[in-house]
């Protein structure tokens, strides 16, 4: 009979081979144990920005490892593959056009065949809520870089981390001791001066109550007329910090189309989303991007006018002037900022 330790040792290089094949680019796997570290970095970030508590609250909320799991499986899968359509990417975020938990893409596809695969080798596999960056630091699939995303050599912070909880006690990979990459100059500090709402004030530090990628889809908050500006035209996601760093030039090198995304087209434009109806956004925008939730069309169109004011295009200014009779009265305030602004 196999002792225990033969059969984790076993198992980890089958489920390690299997993610090779699929192509994903890195594989690690840690215990099941929990990210003191996540919940410390939440706390601090509470003391330095009070104002974002609510949302630090939230993310230690959202951290659950499964009680009765004792592995963290860690795979990490490439997006820069796809070619970002000229048209959209002063308004979208990379990540979100390339979103790998959509079933009909490739990564969505491999995502399930992993996961399959775990349980066909006798593994339960346990719903939760891990915090993936830290998972993949810590199974050492990439590291922080100043702008508080995760990278890896090769593709720079283009990367998603999954993670998968299980039953069974695996071989671990050694927990690396520093998180942080080390090829991120000290004297860098480019993702900070372009962090356009300077929700990055700091190395590793971030107010997430001025991130774009968060307060686009906050339906709650009211936005002060210097955050509407310094969101510029970020419709859906924001890729400032990222795209100025000297570890991502060149990484988007292939040329390959998304699924689908050529097809969303007619709906993606600003002018498209200011004149969507419900039945439109909730049944074909919202399931491909649902961010926002599903009753908050009128968060996209307030988003849209914001985008046309930081334009700066004057083809939108009609457009904007007539938003100022919307019957939504959130939409018709967004646009008298708006002409407020331009002066039209």
């Amino acid at each position: 009979m196999r002792k225990e330790s033969e059969v984790s040792t076993m198992l980890s290089k089958k489920i390690k081979a299997k993610a090779k094949e699929l192509g994903y680019v890195k594989c690690g796997i840690i215990p099941a144990t929990v990210f003191d570290e996540h919940f410390r970095e939440m706390d601090n970030r509470s003391n330095l920005f009070p104002n974002s508590k609510k949302y630090y609250d939230t993310y230690k909320e959202w951290t659950s490892v499964p009680e009765n799991s004792k592995s963290i499986i860690v795979c990490s899968q490439r997006y820069n593959r796809y070619q970002v359509p000229k048209e959209l990417e002063a308004f979208y975020g990379k990540m979100y056009l390339f979103d790998n938990r959509i079933s009909y893409c490739d990564e969505g596809r491999v995502n399930t065949e992993f996961e399959t695969f775990l349980k066909i080798l006798g593994l339960e596999v346990f719903g939760g809520t891990i915090p993936d960056r830290w998972a993949g630091a810590k199974a050492g699939v990439g590291k922080f870089g100043h702008n508080n995303f995760l990278y890896d050599e090769t593709h720079g912070s283009y990367i998603i981390v999954n993670t998968w909880a299980v039953d069974k006690e695996l071989e671990y990979d050694d927990i690396p001791e520093d998180t942080n990459l080390a090829a991120c100059s000290d004297e860098c500090h480019l993702c900070i001066k372009a962090c356009p709402t300077k929700a990055l004030s700091e190395k590793f530090v971030m107010d997430a109550g001025k991130c774009i990628c968060r307060v686009q889809f906050d339906v709650n908050d009211a936005l002060t007329d210097e955050m509407k500006e310094g969101m510029e035209t970020w419709l859906y996601g924001c890729d400032a910090c990222q795209d100025v760093c000297p570890k991502n030039k060149d990484k988007f090198v292939e040329t390959l189309e998304y699924p689908l995304l050529a097809e969303f087209g007619e709906f993606m434009s600003l002018e498209s989303v200011l004149a969507m109806n419900e039945d439109t956004y909730k049944n074909v925008v919202n399931p491909r991007f649902w961010y926002a939730g599903e009753e908050s069309l009128w968060l996209w169109k307030c988003n849209a006018i914001r985008c046309m004011v930081n334009s700066g295009d004057s083809k939108y200014h009609e457009l904007i002037k007539q938003s100022c009779n919307n019957e939504d009265k959130r939409i018709s305030e967004m646009a008298e900022w708006g002409c407020k602004k331009l002066r039209i």
